[in-house]
């Protein structure tokens, strides 16, 4: 991993400060007089705005009550237009589980089994550097424990997309072929497929791949047929090649890796989804990933057998050579497959699904038996003292936290 490279961008798929007056706007579902439930919530998405440098930021909470929607900031710092309930924004790593749940239902119609080597559906791919793809299964791939080192991460791709010479990149197309060879030309983390956790989309781009070998059919289709159809998500798709968002989207801002205070915004709203497809391309909305998130802890997209292998979870980290343990991911936290569970500061767990790209963090987490439900998206994806995943960790606090309460000693 490039030193440059901040310990949060596991989530990527590879001075601005606007403190507008924050709204909050009920939805349909909802009544202005549930607002106040939610104030901690609205409290943190201001703070993000006025504190944090975040141009917009949006969340959705669902429980017993119904809907509720908070928004702070807004969509476009030049034209000032405020954020919405249905925008559409690219969520990186949330894509993650829906890929995992089209391999997981394929795995229930018999189709493959995870235990499947990868080498049996992709022949001859994944070799070098260590990789062997016939002690690799489609299991490793799901839960981040293949070894394949993540291609965003290689030396070489790094440089093009942070920094200025994004820029110069924003629109580059590469094949599920070619990200998976950035990805081998680096040695593995470690040795034995299944002996640490490392977070890799070079995993995902090969997952998907095998869904469209077994199937015959492209991913895109695949989940808008299995997921986005059955769950009425209205809001979600898989890019091709196309660069811009369709409908109504907020504007998407980056400091392209850069960890000072006051590094240079840029908008990055048009890029190539490429770079992301079945590990981070998805396009979506804060009312999507709610349902999406929990259907998927309620168990209405997989049978009772898949269903306990999503959330057949581990731990995000590797025991070094030494005995000590080193977290690899976000602090706190475990993964099934695509999913991921986060103990927050207070002690409670929130379950569900998340990730970030250039331009934007969005999450969608709950209860386990998801109950109550928030999703969140900020139009900036920020590193550094002020960064992105405290932010957005601070949201879930102002919902789940029992107000008063104090963070748990480590």
């Amino acid at each position: 991993m490039p030193k440059s490279l901040p310990s949060t961008a596991g989530l990527l798929i590879t001075a601005v400060s606007v403190a507008g007056a924050a709204t909050t706007v009920p939805a349909a579902a909802a009544s202005t007089a549930e607002a106040p439930a939610h104030a901690q919530v609205q409290k943190a998405l201001d703070q993000a705005v006025a504190d944090g440098g975040v141009p917009g930021m949006v969340a959705e909470v669902r429980d017993r009550r119904g809907r509720w929607f908070g928004s702070a900031g807004v969509a476009d710092t030049r034209t000032g237009r405020k954020r919405q309930p249905n925008e559409r924004f690219r969520v990186g790593s949330a894509a993650k589980p829906f890929t995992a749940t089209v391999v997981l239902q394929l795995a229930a119609e018999g189709k493959l089994s995870i235990d499947d080597t990868v080498e049996k559906w992709l022949p001859g791919l994944v070799k070098g550097n260590g990789n062997d793809g016939g002690t690799i299964t489609i299991r490793h791939l799901l839960n981040h424990t293949s070894g394949i080192f993540n291609y965003g991460n290689d030396p070489e791709e790094f440089a093009k997309f942070s920094g200025p010479a994004w820029l110069g990149h924003r629109y580059d197309t590469y094949t599920p072929e070619q990200l998976v060879k950035i990805g081998l030309r680096n040695p593995r983390p470690f040795e034995t497929p299944g002996d640490g956790f490392v977070y890799t989309n070079t995993g995902y781009i090969l997952a998907g791949m095998i869904v469209e070998k077994v199937t015959g059919r492209t991913l895109a289709g695949e989940i808008e047929r299995r997921i986005v159809r059955p769950l009425g998500l209205t809001g979600t798709y898989l890019p091709g090649k196309e660069t811009r968002i369709r409908g109504q989207h907020p504007r998407h801002y980056s400091t392209l890796f850069a960890a000072e205070t006051d590094a240079k915004v840029y908008d990055v709203t048009d890029q190539s989804a490429t770079t992301g497809w079945a590990a981070g391309g998805v396009v979506s909305t804060v009312g999507d990933l709610n349902r999406f998130a929990g259907a998927l802890l309620r168990g209405k997209l997989l049978p009772p057998a898949q269903q306990r292998e999503m959330f057949t979870m581990v731990k995000t980290g590797i025991k070094m050579p030494d005995g000590t343990w080193k977290d690899t991911w976000i602090p706190d936290t475990t993964y099934g497959a695509g999913v991921f569970s986060w103990e927050l500061s207070c002690g409670v767990k929130v379950w569900g699904i998340g990730g970030a790209i250039t331009g934007g963090f969005s999450f969608a987490m709950g209860t386990r038996d998801a109950r109550r439900m928030l999703s969140t998206n900020m139009n900036i994806d920020k590193y550094g003292q002020v960064n992105s995943v405290d932010m957005v960790k601070t949201v879930f606090e102002g919902e789940f936290c029992p107000s008063g309460s104090q963070p748990r000693n480590k």
